[in-house]
């Protein structure tokens, strides 16, 4: 971060330290073209690899072998990307991978929309949002607090990763192909931001967008 030179515009405010939050980058509606701007407004990122394909193919110079890699990144706190990436080696391809998924984050809201629940924590999502890639669909239920996250090994991956603590999730098609399953959940995800919703309805679900762990810390030094 120290030898980083923006290029951007948004770098630029973000190096000088004009803008110091996810929420205010966002606001301010210029395009995220620089992964170092993920990591100095979310600096405790988790990542993980989701898939490593390898795909062989035959040519008239003889066998040429590429890796198609599927990560996801996020905050464990409303902020997740996922991305895949091509290349002839896993390590650069996986780094090139997890920087397109830096690019590729967005803010998710998240409530507690189960009717069984009513705990007003933000612990599921506040509706019900489906989403589909290729043949791979799914559809994300809100669940009741306790119940965890009852999905496939890849959505769960990308879940805890938005900070989603409790769902169901129904599925269909071919799930065992990551990069779509994948890329369906992160679609659902962001229906969640898509959905109008009224302030009356924020406040009875409980519904808030992006970073919730700040709020709890500074209300509790306010109290």
């Amino acid at each position: 971060m120290n030898g980083w030179e923006p290029k951007t515009r948004l770098g630029r405010k973000v190096k000088r330290g004009e803008i110091t939050s996810m929420e205010d980058a966002l606001s301010t509606r210029l395009p995220i073209k620089e992964p170092e701007i993920i990591d100095a407004l979310l600096p405790d990122l988790d990542d993980d690899v989701l898939d490593v394909n390898m795909v062989q193919r035959m040519t008239d110079s003889g066998r040429r072998v590429r890796f198609t890699v599927t990560t996801v990144v996020g905050n464990n706190d409303g902020y997740v990307g996922v991305a895949t990436a091509k290349g002839k080696e896993v390590g650069p391809t996986i780094r090139k991978c997890m920087e397109t998924a830096k690019l590729n984050i967005v803010r998710i809201r998240r409530g507690c929309g189960s009717w069984e629940c009513g705990c007003g924590d933000p612990h599921t999502v506040p509706f019900e949002v489906e989403g589909k890639t290729g043949s791979v669909y799914i559809r994300m239920i809100p669940a009741p607090s306790g119940i965890g996250l009852a999905v496939g090994d890849t959505a769960k991956s990308i879940l805890k990763r938005a900070g989603i603590e409790d769902m169901w999730g129904f599925s269909k098609g071919k799930t065992r192909t990551t990069v779509n399953y994948a890329l369906a959940v992160f679609d659902a995800l962001k229906e969640t931001s898509k959905m109008r919703v009224r302030k009356d309805q924020a406040e009875d679900l409980g519904i808030i967008a992006g970073i919730h762990k700040e709020e709890e810390e500074i209300s509790e030094k306010e109290g």
